[in-house]
């Protein structure tokens, strides 16, 4: 959090004040050189302008500055009357007085004085910020507007007069703009000048037309309101292209004579008095064993660790900062108070060090405004050791001697000095140490399919670490250990935990999580193998700026400020990883789209070691240097290495489910399901997940046991239907119905409880039951009632009549031609109901080759081989879906029955022990298409 001052980065109300200002509004009429603005003629409707009038009036002349503001607003609806019937106008009392010159309420041609009888504002003495960790100082006007009704218009018109002793003499203000598509009755910025006052003065937007005319020895500049709409620009440009339209004013001459003003503000001599406590601190750091790089390091420790953030902007503290001996005894502070003690401390230490004002958000915009101290919202010290420069933020959090060369991103920053200085640039580059550093011990040696069961360890330093070590406090160990749990599911994937815990060490200003736990397997079985990314952080970095407008061309990309993570795996593989590669880049070093990468990756011994580290370096990429970066990026993300299993991969079904649960890794899998279901019973995802695991690896008494707990505890749409199937799957075809209808009762409208529940409504023999739940979907129509004609269509060819079934299909293609999934549709129901196969073939042809190859349209066509007794052209479709998808249950079974009849009955019948260990179910549903072995 940083804050320069009071109302820096905008000053709407300008930022000085007379030492005559007062803590209560006056009530004067507007002085004669204001030009009142005239109501405009809006018709009354939707379209009108809920803002009728908005006119913004400046006059600058002998260091001071009036701002003066007519705003008038419709109440136009409830929501508008409620807030116009509470006005609030917020001052700074020490920087200048709140003027009141009207309050009324327009109705038709009535004008009513809302300050009549002695109605005043009333004066709150509040912290509205505080919460924000800011006191400043800022009064608030406060007045109940009564009477007022809908369709009313209320107006106000009020100044602030003000002066600011910091400023020596100066006058600063910054205008923010409305543009398009903001929409105004009338909306005006008139600024005025006297000859021996004339500011500087610039319009940061596009398309504004304001020229200068001097009347006699006053000069005026007017501009209307709204501004036309702005440019565009990509969300990624730098601030300088981003920045919202703004018209400034300032009597500073360049950026030294910014620089010279403020410098008397932090001069440091005699501010640490003999003798006092911060005598004694700065005694120890000079007594400190190391070099100045040490005792620069320490010092800002100090500072940063016993002096807590809170802005203050009051009694002219908006810029003069708190003195150190008042920081030290409040022990808080807000930027200038810190960077005064830091600079009062470094050079007690005899390192040369100066204050440096900069902007927090908008640095890169700096050069191009006007010199102003209120172009900043930040101060820091810059420290020069052996000739380089360091960036000390005493605003900052957890910095330790490792992170002193570190780098904000503050674009361009100004220097403080009794001579002067010109703005200066900070070159951003990586930082020391990742912020993020995580350590992940993962076990993977019994087999891919099984879930990873992983150690892991975090250690988050700087600031992250502080603030998260700050909010524990606050936190009881059910919601500490649910932070930990969501930081490793961002990092890990989605896991259940055995162990979670937390640990902080604030000599180093780190927290350490650590967390036992199981998450799903990452392995993906393609092309015959099984294969594992083994990168984490690079392949999700994102690098996509938009340029495609011809007016973007030319702007360059902001890249994210200096940060890194640290990912580091130790893997345990597989059958002890024999005949394990890795394919890729496995050796990274490089800076690509504003990151310095590195990355190594080896194998040995059955174990993966992964150590990959990205930094955010926060530089601004050129435009004609994207295209580049974006393809670097993309070639770098290409390459990323990735672990190849064997050629000859198992799977869980060449197991029973006894040898798989004696494996290690099946054991681990176990032991951490039970620790989480215990330290959260009234949590269903732990049974859940449990029961996925078991059913897995074929112990489905056990995996529809927990499955049934899970529903117990939290019963939802999900859980039925997952339970649904798996009751079909092991014949308890009424327990599934049962299942479909709960799902029904809970989501009438789910697809897929009515397919369900369809289903297996046909599956027990009642056809017209399932096709009248269809039917009435079909009828009610919309979106979904295509995906009901064709599940009524298969329905009927499972279950019925095959013939009505064509013919809906038929007429769907007819409707939508275009619709390549139905030609799949008739070769299957021809195949499987052994009908009008001759037509079949061109079917199933269009379906493979009008779907790519799709594996459905293949192992449909399969079929049809099979009716027609073309068993080696049906084995060779099979095998090419069994090849790319091996857990596919119905390809299996049909490659069994296939090979049998080849007459290789021993290769048939494992296929087929293989099919049931799948699905226990599939011998039964090609038992009603007459196919068994």
């Amino acid at each position: 959090m940083r804050h320069f001052g009071w109302l820096a980065a905008s000053a709407a109300m300008g930022i000085a004040a007379p030492a005559w200002a007062g803590e209560t509004p006056l009530y004067q009429p507007a002085p004669a050189w204001i030009t009142p603005a005239v109501m405009p003629k809006i018709a009354v409707g939707a379209d009108a302008p809920t803002t009728l009038i908005l006119d913004n009036q400046y006059r600058i002349e002998k260091g001071q500055l009036w701002s003066y503001a007519d705003i008038a607003t419709r109440a136009g609806s409830a929501e508008e009357l409620t807030r116009l019937s509470s006005l609030t106008l917020p001052w700074a009392p020490d920087k200048g007085d709140l003027i009141i010159h009207q309050l009324s309420i327009l109705r038709g041609d009535e004008v009513i004085d809302a300050l009549a009888g002695d109605r005043k504002f009333t004066v709150l003495r509040r912290e509205e910020r505080l919460e924000a960790l800011q006191i400043s100082g800022i009064l608030t006007a406060t007045m109940a507007v009564e009477g007022v009704r809908v369709g009313d218009i209320v107006r106000l018109r009020y100044s602030v007069v003000s002066k600011d002793d910091a400023l020596a003499g100066h006058v600063q203000n910054v205008t923010g703009l409305p543009a398009a598509p903001f929409r105004l009755g009338y909306g005006r910025v008139r600024a005025l000048w006297a000859d021996g006052s004339a500011p500087h003065w610039k319009l940061l937007a596009k398309d504004v037309e304001a020229e200068p005319v001097k009347k006699g020895g006053v000069t005026e500049l007017t501009f209307a309101l709204p501004l036309s709409k702005q440019p565009e620009m990509p969300a990624d440009a730098p601030s300088r292209f981003t920045h919202p339209p703004l018209f400034e004013m300032s009597s500073f001459g360049s950026w030294a004579d910014v620089s010279k003003t403020m410098a008397p503000l932090y001069a440091t001599g005699g501010l640490i008095a003999d003798g006092s406590p911060l005598a004694v601190e700065l005694t120890r750091l000079k007594g400190m064993a190391g070099s100045a790089m040490d005792k620069a390091a320490a010092a800002l420790q100090l500072v940063q660790d016993n002096v807590r953030y809170l802005m203050v902007g009051m009694n002219g503290g908006n810029y003069v900062p708190q003195k150190p001996a008042d920081t030290w005894a409040l022990r808080y502070g807000d930027c200038k108070a810190k960077t005064l003690l830091l600079l009062a401390m470094l050079r007690g230490l005899d390192i040369e060090a100066e204050p440096v004002l900069a902007s927090s958000a908008m640095g890169d915009f700096v050069p191009e405004r006007l010199p102003s101290v209120a172009a900043f919202d930040h101060v820091l010290v810059r420290a020069v050791i052996d000739g380089k420069s360091y960036w000390l933020d005493g605003t900052g959090l957890g910095t330790r001697l490792e992170d002193i060369g570190d780098t904000p991103q503050f674009g361009w920053v100004l220097p403080v000095r009794g001579t002067g200085a010109d703005l200066m640039a900070i070159a951003t580059h990586a930082n020391a140490r990742p912020a993020i550093d995580i350590e992940v011990n993962a076990d993977e040696s019994g087999h891919e399919r099984l879930p990873s069961v992983f150690d892991a360890k975090a250690v988050l330093r700087g600031q992250i670490a502080t603030m998260i070590n700050a909010g524990l406090g606050q936190m009881d160990a059910k919601r500490r250990d649910e932070l930990i749990r969501g930081f490793f599911n961002e990092q890990i994937g989605t896991a259940q935990y055995a162990d979670v815990g937390i640990a902080t060490d604030p000599a180093s200003a780190t927290v350490s999580f650590t967390a036992r736990g199981v998450t799903t397997s990452p392995w993906e079985l393609t092309d015959r193998r099984y294969r594992r990314s083994t990168s984490k952080l690079i392949d999700a970095i994102s690098f996509a700026p938009d340029r495609a407008r011809p007016a973007w061309l030319d702007i360059p990309a902001a890249t994210s400020a200096p940060i890194g993570v640290r990912y580091h795996l130790r893997l345990r593989l597989p059958h002890g990883g024999k005949d394990y590669r890795i394919e890729g880049e496995q050796d990274l070093s490089r800076s690509v789209a504003g990151y310095d990468l590195c990355r190594t990756v080896r194998l040995d011994g059955g174990v993966l070691e992964v150590d990959e580290r990205t930094d955010a370096t926060g530089v601004e990429i050129a435009a004609d240097r994207l295209p580049d970066e974006r393809d670097a990026l993309a070639t770098v993300q290409a390459g990323s290495p990735r672990v190849i299993g064997t050629e000859k991969p198992t799977y869980l079904w060449d197991y029973d489910a006894a040898t798989i649960a004696s494996w290690p890794q099946s054991k681990a899998v176990e032991a951490i399901f039970a620790k989480a279901i215990a330290a959260d019973a009234e949590n269903s995802d732990g049974y859940s997940s449990r029961g996925n695991f078991r059913w897995g690896i074929g112990d489905y008494k056990n995996g529809l046991a927990d499955l049934d707990k899970a529903i117990a505890i939290e019963p939802s749409v999900a859980l039925y239907l997952q339970r649904a199937y798996r009751r079909f799957q092991t014949g308890d075809v009424a327990g599934a119905l049962a299942d479909g209808r709960l799902a029904r009762q809970l989501d009438p409208a789910s697809g897929g409880a009515v397919a369900t529940v369809a289903s297996y409504l046909a599956e027990s023999g009642k056809l017209d039951d399932a096709l009248a739940i269809v039917d009435a979907k079909i009828a009610i129509g919309g979106e979904q009632r295509d995906g009901y004609r064709n599940y009524k269509a298969n329905l009927l060819g499972t279950y019925g009549d095959a013939t009505k079934a064509l013919e809906i299909i038929n007429a769907q293609l007819a409707e939508k031609p275009g619709t390549t999934s139905l030609y799949n549709d008739l070769c299957w129901i021809k195949g499987t109901r052994n009908i009008d196969l001759e037509s079949a073939k061109q079917d199933c042809t269009q379906a493979v080759e009008l779907s790519s190859g799709s594996m459905a349209a293949i192992d449909s066509r399969a079929m049809l081989w099979f009716r027609m007794g073309r068993f080696e052209d049906a084995l060779r479709d099979l095998d090419v879906v069994v090849a790319q998808e091996p857990e596919k249950a119905p390809s299996r079974f049909m490659r069994g029955i296939v090979l049998k009849r080849l007459g290789r009955t021993s290769d048939g019948d494992a296929e087929l022990v293989i099919a049931r260990r799948i699905d226990p179910h599939i011998p039964a549903t090609y038992a009603r298409f007459g196919i068994t072995p």
